[in-house]
């Protein structure tokens, strides 16, 4: 703990965002960044508690206390060895992830002031890259293989820890390039998708072999792999988005979020389609159902697109605003009123609405009929009942995104040298759960296969 009294001298201080009106002509990343003097000192703020409880939020295990100290001294190359020995993929978590470890923080809970871990990671890892610290690792081979199906979050975090065990791994993905979620949900201006070629070059280089357009389905895992593997590593998330099955689900303009989010990630790599294949908000009314992150990246991208105007609309209450939320207290996570910059780029919102069916004209969407709710105790327990409040109303709308999250897969048993990871196990989480699963999958697939 370099300066002891930093947290008492320093106030937190965020990079920020760009300006407004400059970045929603691009798809550019919106976060800025400190400069070295600023951001060691927001490293010193980091108390180095006697229970860092930032610990035990991460799913990872990040000792922020550890690398935000090296960081605040200049020691840059130890604090991203510190920041690597947990986390094989800072230079993502430092962009997207919710920062758990930020809301369990000492200072959050004292002052609703914490240290900034997440920028601090991405400007650690970054840094590292900058000065050549992070090379390739030349693993010594154990003569076996693994096969991982799968080149998101937890694929690639599992074959990374698997290749260091001395495992040739094999990664299989359905898609043109590997990433998963972080290169098709997450738009470019949260997460820039050169950084995700940057660490996949590496782990080519450290031997991974990455096949693509390959999907292999579920049920012929042990058909297609079990033979050739010694292991097989399941990390195919969760592909089917929750649908609203109302009437006019079937007319032109109302698409799932992800539809739109890819193919944009695609637009932007390069790929074309044609005026009837293009989803596009450019000119018109866009109403986004669902209220969370994938919502909120749809109000971005569309507001990049042009759009005439955006709504999201959510079906439970509005929450609380504020830091604290009082009917969910420490130490669980505060389920406060989330403002994210596509929201400060415009948009209206709206919660206790929900959608009862889409009109059209000529086959093409006009509008949505919702309705205002209200949600009651049920009398006889459990969930609360919704019922109405007033008259519906209909919303114009020529594009309807839906971002409501995402079913868990239903696996079928598999033969004991195949194991699941990530979402597809867990069902729809955080990148940095993910991250944390494939990692855990890596070790028991070693535990098994060191015992053959």
């Amino acid at each position: 703990m370099g300066n002891p009294k930093a947290f008492l001298e320093i106030h937190r201080q965020e990079a920020g965002y760009r300006p407004i009106h400059d970045r929603i002509h691009d798809f550019g990343e919106v976060e800025q960044t400190l400069n070295t003097r600023e951001r060691k000192l927001q490293a010193s703020r980091c108390m180095d508690c006697g229970v860092p409880f930032c610990h035990w939020a991460c799913p990872l295990g990040n000792k922020p206390p550890e690398w935000n100290d090296a960081l605040y001294k200049g020691e840059w190359e130890l604090a991203y060895r510190l920041l690597n020995a947990t986390n094989p993929f800072p230079e993502f978590t430092g962009r997207i992830c919710p920062a758990l470890c930020e809301k369990a923080c000492v200072l959050n809970l004292y002052n609703h002031e914490p240290t900034t871990n997440r920028e601090n990671e991405a400007a650690i890892t970054e840094g590292a890259f900058r000065e050549g610290y992070i090379q390739p690792r030349l693993p010594v081979r154990n003569g076996k293989s693994v096969a991982v199906i799968g080149a998101g979050p937890a694929g690639l975090a599992a074959a990374d820890a698997l290749n260091q065990m001395g495992y040739s791994v094999n990664v299989f993905d359905k898609n043109e390039a590997a990433g998963g979620l972080l290169r098709y949900g997450i738009p470019n201006f949260k997460l820039n998708k050169a950084i995700i070629d940057r660490r996949i070059r590496l782990m080519e280089q450290e031997g991974i072999e990455f096949h693509y357009g390959e999907a292999v389905e579920y049920n012929a895992v042990s058909l297609q792999l079990r033979g050739q593997y010694d292991a097989v590593v399941v990390a195919t998330g969760t592909p089917t988005a929750r649908d609203l099955s109302i009437p006019g689900r079937e007319l032109k303009g109302v698409h799932f979020a992800l539809e739109l989010l890819s193919q944009q990630n695609r637009v932007l790599a390069g790929a074309e389609y044609s005026k009837e294949e293009r989803i596009t908000a450019k000119g018109k009314d866009v109403l986004v159902i669902g209220g969370g992150d994938t919502g909120s990246d749809c109000i971005g991208t569309a507001h990049r697109q042009g759009c005439r105007s955006v709504t999201q609309i959510e079906i439970m209450p509005k929450p609380v605003e504020g830091l604290v939320d009082p009917l969910n207290p420490w130490p669980n996570y505060p389920r406060t009123l989330k403002t994210t910059s596509s929201h400060e780029e415009g948009c209206t919102r709206r919660w206790n609405i929900n959608t009862l069916e889409f009109i059209g004209k000529d086959g093409r969407l006009t509008g949505v009929r919702v309705q205002e709710i209200d949600w009651q105790p049920n009398p006889d327990g459990g969930r609360p009942k919704m019922v109405a409040k007033g008259e519906p109303e209909v919303l114009k709308a020529e594009l309807v995104l839906l971002a409501m999250g995402f079913l868990k897969p239903d696996l079928p048993a598999y033969p004991e040298n195949v194991f699941v990871c990530g979402d597809a196990a867990s069902g729809a989480s955080l990148v940095v759960r993910a991250m944390a699963s494939g990692i855990q999958t890596a070790a028991r697939v070693h535990a098994s296969l060191s015992k053959q």
